[in-house]
């Protein structure tokens, strides 16, 4: 599996994804950590932006949302063996987490580990996710909130794909770059290994089973 985890958005060099995806440049848009905002109109423009976004850089985007995959795993992963690598967009990471268990994602990605066509990529809540722990992300999400269609509760473990933390939008011109600062501080004081990126930052990385 190959990683494509920005900051915000696709990065200051994206063309550097669309190198990355190999001859399947069907792309699955990811879109539930929105499911936290309500507002429908604000939804919509965000998918729009980002599908304008990859058509640019000759993909072919189509929105998966993980709801309609809740308790339907087989499903999903017939689903999602039509394309070559996935977008995961920001929003509230503990919401994504749940929508990953729900659907069934989360054991769908980590037999991918050793698929070196597949590419995820995403960003803010769509990289963080990836983390084995996401206690420390309180400092910058909300993680008790259940939108409709949800499960109550909340997973503070992440997916486990990556063997750090990450804190986007550090030092950036972003709403949420003081809380990144403080996420940060806090990984730091507690020792523990992760990636502050500023937005425009991308690590591009490769992960074996």
């Amino acid at each position: 599996m190959k990683l494509y985890l920005s900051s915000y958005r696709f990065g200051d060099n994206p063309q550097q994804l669309a190198e990355l995806i190999g001859n399947n440049k069907r792309i699955a848009i990811i879109p539930n950590a929105l499911d936290v905002y309500t507002d429908g109109e604000r939804r919509q423009v965000s998918l729009q932006r980002e599908s304008d976004g990859l058509l640019e850089l000759g993909l072919q985007p189509e929105v998966v949302d993980l709801r309609q995959y809740f308790g339907k795993p087989e499903e999903l992963k017939e689903k999602l063996s039509e394309f070559g690598s996935v977008w995961v967009l920001g929003g509230n990471t503990f919401v994504l987490r749940r929508a990953y268990s729900e659907s069934g994602m989360d054991t769908w990605l980590q037999q991918q580990k050793g698929n070196k066509e597949f590419v995820y990529a995403g960003y803010s809540a769509g990289i963080c996710v990836l983390s084995g722990d996401l206690k420390n992300v309180e400092l910058m999400d909300q993680p008790n909130i259940d939108p409709e269609g949800y499960k109550p509760g909340v997973i503070m473990e992440g997916v486990g794909i990556v063997d750090f933390a990450i804190v986007p939008h550090f030092e950036s011109n972003h709403p949420e770059t003081e809380a990144a600062s403080r996420q940060a501080g806090f990984l730091v004081s507690n020792g523990v290994d992760h990636r502050a990126l500023r937005d425009g930052e991308v690590i591009i990385m490769e992960i074996e089973v």
